[in-house]
């Protein structure tokens, strides 16, 4: 069975962290592309290991502006 989940990725210093929003896994990886290569291994194995995986409905993801903080 294919499934898809959302990834949330942000770079701290050097290295991209990406987090799964459906489940409790994050890697990282030197670039986008391989923090998500290594995010999809990460959940790959996850779900494998855990009988009963927790697995959250995908969330709103969307975007908002604030002005200028005085």
């Amino acid at each position: 069975m294919v499934r898809t989940f959302t990834a949330a990725v942000h770079q701290e210093d050097d290295w991209y962290v990406a987090r799964c929003l459906e489940l409790d896994v994050a890697s990282q990886g030197e670039s986008v592309d391989e923090a998500l290569v290594n995010l999809r291994e990460a959940v790959e194995a996850y779900l494998e290991e855990v009988a009963q995986p927790t697995i959250e409905a995908t969330p709103l993801v969307t975007s908002f502006q604030v002005g200028k903080a005085a």
